[in-house]
């Protein structure tokens, strides 16, 4: 009998990506074939095999890629052919996700599933506004419902009157076209016009709106501000402690387009930063490092790193290429025993930690000119430095340790070319919107440049931050 899969009903939660929970990212990773949902974080497909089947099921108000029951065929017919699949939904499966259709689908077909809670976007969406749905002496109870029946009110199963009564917090999904109508349904079942209520679009997620008014004037305010679905409408008391609550929306760059130019290898760092700091992050790498075409000389100096007092890295890149080809002549961290090793910077210095190599020298300026500084403050100066930099870095490192009274040796560790294949990115940058630019190094700003096509009207239009002076 042939093997049958599993599916896996996965809770992608509402909106920010890293609200996943553990199990259901390892049943992302471990998957064949991926079935996801509009509303999911589309950020989670990067966390995907190389090899597994990514099948879009989006649901979009007058657009369907698959019906619901071509949807349970699909996960039924995989399943049956062998392979584990990972039905992907935005906010939790069994909170108006159709994840119980699903699941009663495959129980009818005899295929095991499993099913991976997610925060719903009742509760993240409120959470993410700065709006507890519960809260002492102000609300013990919270009512969720879905605003989509008022579409057919033959059908509707919501007691409007009974929610209405209970006086708790009141979160309505899937009813951003029909606000209005929920609104006056809660008015006329006892609830105060003035009560109030907030309107949060894409919850959770860096494009969150949120829209605070009164249950008179909810669906207005929101129209006006432009907002569209999904929306979550949150409706009582609770509304008012956003004003103290609020910590998502009010980030110093909550909202801002931020280009990231440096390299993919180095731009996780800034990457991550920003985003803690409410920022969307654009990366646009200018710059790739590629090893050196030719490598005797580099090998030569990996060779003889006895021979010379100090080591400078002048960059992570740097780091990782000198232990590429360490690792390609048989050789390791203890090459390095008997040599004190600088770096030029935090970046530089981790990187030496992770090859199992200690900074003994590193400046409280993150820049050449600082270790220089850092050198020439220390009383010191070096019999002899081993230099490993780009083939086209700076001089200031090595001139400035000879200025000290070194014998420098300059090694090009790696080449730095220009990202051909971030043309089109940056072209798609500008037009989509960027607020700030930033340069981390001189190359970045002569690349980016050169992928506009000497365009530099769009980067002026933005504000501009630049790592260091000579950046600038």
């Amino acid at each position: 009998m042939a093997k049958i899969g599993t599916v896996y009903l996965v809770g992608a939660g509402p909106g920010d990506p890293g609200l996943i929970t553990v199990r259901g990212l390892n049943a992302l990773h471990r998957a064949d074939v991926v079935v996801y949902d509009r509303l999911a974080p589309a950020e989670l497909l990067d966390n995907t095999r190389d090899d597994a089947e990514l099948i879009s099921a989006a649901k979009a108000p007058g657009s369907v890629a698959l019906s619901q029951s071509e949807i349970n065929d699909l996960l039924v017919t995989r399943a049956l052919l062998g392979q584990n699949v990972c039905r992907l939904k935005g906010g939790d499966p069994f909170v108006f996700g159709r994840g119980g259709e699903e699941a009663i689908a495959l129980a009818d077909a005899g295929v095991p599933f499993v099913v991976i809670p997610g925060i719903t976007s009742a509760i993240g969406a409120a959470s993410y506004a700065g709006i507890p749905v519960t809260h002492r002496g102000i609300a013990s109870s919270v009512t969720v419902v879905t605003g989509s029946e008022l579409e057919k009110p033959s059908q509707a199963s919501a007691n409007w009157l009974a929610i209405a009564n209970t006086n708790g917090t009141i979160v309505i999904l899937m009813g951003a076209s029909r606000m209005g109508e929920i609104a006056s349904e809660l008015i006329a079942s006892g609830r105060s016009s003035t009560e109030p209520a907030a309107a949060v679009h894409r919850g959770t997620s860096s494009m969150q709106q949120t829209v605070v008014g009164t249950l008179a004037d909810i669906d207005s305010k929101a129209k006006f501000a432009g907002l569209g679905a999904p929306i979550a409408m949150i409706v009582g008391d609770v509304v008012k402690l956003r004003d103290t609550v609020r910590w998502f929306d009010n980030r110093p760059l909550f909202g801002k387009r931020v280009l990231v130019t440096r390299a993919r290898s180095q731009a996780s760092r800034l990457a991550s930063g920003l985003t803690a700091l409410g920022a969307i992050v654009v990366e646009c790498p200018t710059i790739k490092s590629v090893a050196v075409e030719n490598t005797d000389v580099l090998d030569a100096s990996l060779c003889g790193l006895s021979e010379y007092e100090w080591v400078a890295f002048a960059s992570p890149n740097g780091v990782n290429q000198v232990f590429e080809r360490l690792n390609a002549l048989g050789m390791d961290a203890r090459s390095f025993h008997g040599c004190n090793v600088a770096a030029v910077g935090p970046a530089t210095v981790d990187a030496l930690k992770q090859h199992g190599v200690v900074a003994d020298l590193t400046p409280a300026t993150s820049n050449a000119e600082g270790l220089v500084a850092k050198f020439r403050s220390t009383g010191s100066a070096p019999k002899s430095a081993l230099v490993f930099k780009s083939d086209i870095g700076r001089e200031t490192l090595p001139e400035g340790l000879r200025r000290l009274g070194a014998e420098v040796t300059e090694v090009a560790a790696y080449r730095t070319v220009l990202a051909e294949d971030s043309a089109d990115v940056a072209v798609r940058a500008f037009e989509d919107g960027i607020d700030i630019v930033t340069f981390t190094s001189s190359s970045t700003v002569k690349n980016l440049r050169q992928l506009l096509c000497g365009n530099v009207t769009p980067i002026n239009n933005c504000v501009v931050a630049c790592m260091g002076p000579v950046t600038a």
